[in-house]
């Protein structure tokens, strides 16, 4: 009878510890995050009570499975599991903190500065997402290692390891150069501010938004819901647009090809009479102007600004409909024609004449006299 209630009362009494003293420390969670709800800390800790109760039963059960006198002849393989849990669980925990405190730092940093300065948050965020990658990897590696040096033929083979650790090392740094060069591409992105989390940019002729900024790519979502992954090294080694560097306003363009006739200072009015009735336009500036001319059509420019991209794209499709629906319904002379009318010919030729007589008839003043004989 001892020998069966042993192992239930230790194995029982750990788990059911860990679940009072998990019900205890959510509970005292959730009542500080209620009285604290200018911080978002306690709610962000509550997301750890699951590694917080692996550790704790791991721990107790680790501590106590000598008492429970079970399964004696599997000792060795069922302590070493129970190492391997806490330590997993361990690194989950840890790296469930971080993420809390590192969160809760940045969203009171925005919460100050989103008005002010809205580029530096997004900076910011930028860096914090990075570097909670970076903890992640490195909490990872190290729980990793500390789970394999828990065998005693890893600890064996340290010696050999460490002794090749200079080739392996130039022989991984060859293989992996790809890897690594993005890596560092993504700690210069990340602290040289040359793009953010929410910046508006055109690569490869592509419009977006960046959405995700990891240690080796990116991604942008274009207007179209479509997601590009590129690798950080290309924002690194090529040339690219950033419509959000600075401040996010924008100056937009408007091109129309119309007849020489079109009255471009009513167009200038209308302009302006468009534009007070657009609630996308921020009022900065406009104009209007003929920038360049051909022989059938006028290139006519409207500028129009905005707060942001997303606005100066608004403005303009707004500008160029309203203005040829405007110029259609009252000016139609001023859109561009195709001329379809026959030459008109010049004086003293006759029009009835079919090109082989015209022909004929320039070159007969050309020709010489025949003259006869005698």
């Amino acid at each position: 009878m001892e020998n069966l209630l042993r192992p239930v009362i230790v194995v029982g009494g750990a788990v059911v510890l860990t679940l009072v003293i998990g019900w205890a420390s959510d509970l005292l969670l959730r009542k500080a995050d209620d009285r604290h709800h200018e911080t978002p800390l306690w709610g962000l800790l509550r997301r750890g009570r699951i590694p917080y109760q692996l550790v704790l039963c791991a721990a107790l059960l680790r501590g106590s499975y000598d008492q429970a006198e079970l399964l004696q002849e599997h000792r060795v393989g069922i302590g070493r599991s129970l190492t391997l849990v806490l330590i997993g669980s361990t690194a989950w925990l840890i790296i469930r903190i971080a993420s809390a405190i590192v969160q809760t730092s940045y969203e009171r940093y925005a919460s100050a500065r989103a008005q002010r300065d809205p580029a530096r948050v997004r900076r910011v965020r930028t860096q914090v997402a990075l570097i909670m990658r970076v903890v992640s990897a490195v909490v990872g590696v190290m729980a990793v290692a500390a789970m394999l040096l828990t065998f005693p033929a890893m600890r064996a083979a340290g010696a050999s390891l460490l002794a090749s650790a200079g080739i392996v090392g130039i022989v991984a740094g060859v293989a992996a150069q790809s890897t690594l060069s993005n890596m560092f591409a993504g700690f210069q992105i990340a602290f040289g501010d040359m793009v953010r989390l929410g910046d508006v940019v055109v690569v490869d002729g592509e419009w977006g938004t960046v959405e995700d900024v990891t240690l080796t790519y990116l991604t942008v979502r274009t207007w179209d819901e479509r997601r590009i992954t590129m690798p950080v090294s290309y924002f690194t080694s090529k040339p690219f647009e950033n419509w959000s560097r600075g401040t996010p306003q924008m100056t937009g363009i408007v091109y129309w090809h119309l007849d020489h006739s079109a009255p471009t200072e009513l167009m200038r009015e209308k302009l302006r009479d468009i534009l007070r009735e657009c609630p996308a336009w921020d009022g900065r500036d406009y104009g209007l102007v003929v920038t360049d001319s051909t022989p059938n059509t006028l290139q006519v420019r409207a500028l129009v600004t905005a707060k942001d991209a997303d606005d100066v794209w608004t403005v303009r499709v707004a500008v160029r409909e309203q203005m040829i629906r405007w110029l259609a319904e009252h000016h139609p002379y001023a859109l561009p024609r195709v001329n379809t009318a026959g030459a008109v010919p010049p004086p003293g030729r006759v029009p009835s004449q079919t090109p082989w007589e015209e022909f004929r008839n320039d070159h007969r003043a050309y020709e010489k006299p025949r003259t006869g004989r005698g």
